[in-house]
């Protein structure tokens, strides 16, 4: 592994076959640098001194109502403070930690905490949607007896010890839980150190990722290695603008975020210091790989699926344009055909497999779907030794560079988003009027991508959105229902998903009004992918989103000159007083020029 000259940097990886727990590195930084900020939110700051204290008050208080190594607890929390020592505290505790995003409807949370057979729930909330009997802590709980519970101080996990259950899309209609063992997730920390991809003295690490999604725990964890972490609240995670200045004000170092979310806040982002990027959770576009390679923007390409845990494969973003890169040390990659052969010509297409110590133990209480996507490895006489088929098809480009293709099954991804058409369709189909369901992907505009949905039965678009709104979490949720008197169905019965119609586009309604009105209801449409638009219609309502409202106000911007910003869309009750927005914004003047990007990095604190 990677070690490092600067005595007072970071806390590294030791330089031996089994990396060093995240919880032993933790506290070699607390003790090396008490003082050095840990973490700042909306709601505060913590240096480690105080960071430890409060993580080990918490595990104290898991450990005095029954929680144990191997145990599961639910971290049900807002993006503040409590967040990262909820989790901390969690491990401390020994169990691993199941997030449970507050923003979830009520009944997806309930699912998977009476699915993962919680011991417990960290919540702010006095009754927060779990299984009775559930205990349920306050995030500063203490036990009352004791600061600190020696057992928790001194808990080192097993590397085979369970450190989460993230819930992701299921392709049957159930969400399935992907346990990650403690030993897969420091072998990712020092493969990506090793990998260039951290820096050896300390980072200003912003947490953009929410923590019901794997990509958050490449973010968080950077704090165990003794760097800052700056917590982006929704509110400025929502707003380029905002979550431009939250970047300044900390002088972040390390970003992580979709090539969507990138396109969003890049011009923001003009003239300033651009930190690190870390681009994940979808391809790459080929537009912006030569944006940020020939502006010398420093930025890596990670690829990998929550099964292996997190990232498996990284690239710096540099070169004519997009692949995966190569494997972080460790991790084993197989392309290889439908008989598990070697795919070895360049150009020949092949499904990617997997294999090394970042493979997860597979989904919590399901050993057939587990064993259905953890196969033996045949490539290696290590005993027991198992590659996880990810379903991306990828192959080798003639100077050897490793693409990626497609993939090979329904799954798709959506803004970052890991979503399988089945689990909506489930939902769909269980609905009352619904008798067939179908859901597939719709691209109105060259990167605007968006889910679209086909029904038979007597229920109307407008019934069915709002029981999925109740039901489904926001990216599940399709943008639009296409009623059909009949399936297009293939010669063998089966849904013909390629023969789906476009979802229908009818006649532009009467202007909003004239101008600037007409401008904005015409965005709307666009953007919202709807044949027309009301003055009374709520954004929201229509199937609208956090990119879907920053793509709103970036078209706004660019077609009308004006300095519009994203509070006034979403403090906005409907379209009239939006309208109204931009019209004051419009009469202001005219926004002001901005920069070019900078490839120069903020100073390291």
């Amino acid at each position: 592994m990677t070690t490092f000259a600067e005595p007072a940097a970071t806390v590294p990886a030791p330089a031996s076959a089994a990396p060093a727990d995240l919880l032993a590195r933790l506290r070699a930084a607390v003790a090396a640098h008490p003082a050095r900020p840990a973490v700042h939110a909306a709601d505060g700051s913590l240096d480690f001194a105080a960071l430890d204290r409060r993580t080990a008050a918490l595990a104290a208080a898991l450990r005095a109502r029954g929680v144990r190594r191997g145990d599961k607890v639910g971290v049900h929390l807002a993006r503040t403070l409590d967040l990262p020592v909820a989790l901390l505290a969690v491990w401390r505790a020994g169990a691993a930690y199941v997030p449970l995003d507050p923003a979830y409807p009520a009944e997806r949370i309930s699912f998977m905490a009476a699915d993962a057979g919680l011991a417990a729930v960290v919540s702010a909330e006095v009754a927060p949607p779990v299984p009775a009997g559930v205990p349920v802590l306050r995030p500063d709980a203490a036990s009352g007896a004791a600061e600190a519970d020696a057992d928790a101080d001194d808990f080192v996990p097993d590397p085979l010890d369970s450190a989460y259950v993230i819930y992701t899309s299921g392709s049957t209609g159930r969400p399935k839980g992907v346990e990650v063992p403690h030993g897969a997730v420091a072998d990712l920390a020092a493969g990506l150190e090793q990998a260039g991809a951290y820096r050896s003295e300390p980072s200003v690490v912003a947490w953009n990722a929410s923590v019901s999604f794997d990509a958050s725990v490449q973010q968080w964890i950077r704090i165990c290695r003794g760097d800052t972490l700056v917590v982006v609240d929704d509110a400025r995670r929502a707003d380029p603008a905002r979550l431009a200045a939250l970047l300044a004000e900390h002088a972040v170092t390390d970003l992580d975020l979709t090539p969507s979310h990138w396109q969003l806040l890049r011009e923001q982002l003009t003239g300033a210091a651009v930190p690190r990027l870390f681009m994940g959770g979808e391809p790459v576009p080929g537009r912006t790989w030569r944006e940020l390679a020939d502006g010398g923007l420093d930025a890596f390409n990670l690829y990998g699926p929550t099964e292996c845990t997190v990232d498996a494969i990284t690239a710096r973003i540099t070169g004519p344009g997009p692949h995966l890169g190569e494997p972080l040390a460790g991790v084993r990659a197989h392309l290889l055909d439908e008989r598990l052969r070697p795919v070895t010509g360049a150009g020949e297409v092949g499904e990617l497999y997997l294999a090394g110590p970042g493979l997860a133990h597979g989904y919590a209480g399901q050993p057939g779907l587990t064993a259905g996507r953890f196969v033996a490895d045949p490539f290696t006489t290590a005993p027991g030794a198992r590659m996880y088929r990810t379903g991306d098809q990828a192959r080798r480009s003639a100077e050897g560079l490793l693409e990626y293709v497609g993939r090979v099954d329904r799954q798709v991804k959506l803004r970052g988003f890991r979503i399988e058409l089945g689990e909506v369709e489930h939902a769909l189909a269980a609905l009352d009027g619904v008798t067939a369901a179908a859901v597939t992907v719709h691209e109105p505009a060259p990167g605007d991508t968006r889910l679209a949905a086909y029904v038979t039965g007597t229920a109307t678009p407008a019934e069915l959105l709002a029981e999925l709104r109740r039901t489904l979490p926001a990216h599940l949720v399709p943008a639009t229902v296409t009623v059909l008197e009949a399936m297009p169905l293939t010669p063998n019965g089966k849904v013909d998903h390629r023969a789906l119609p476009v979802p229908a586009a009818e006649a532009a309604p009467e202007a909003v009004g004239g101008g600037v009105a007409e401008q904005v209801a015409e965005v709307w449409r666009t953007v919202l992918g709807v044949p027309e638009v009301l003055p009374e219609d709520d954004f929201l309502s229509l199937g609208g989103h956090s990119l879907a409202a920053l793509r709103v106000v970036h078209l706004l911007r660019r077609k009308l000159n004006v300095e519009l910003q994203l509070r006034h869309l979403l403090d906005a009750a409907d379209l009239a007083a939006f309208t109204e927005a931009v019209q004051r914004a419009a009469a202001a003047g005219p926004a002001a020029a901005r920069p070019a990007l900078t490839a120069r990095r903020p100073a390291v604190r």
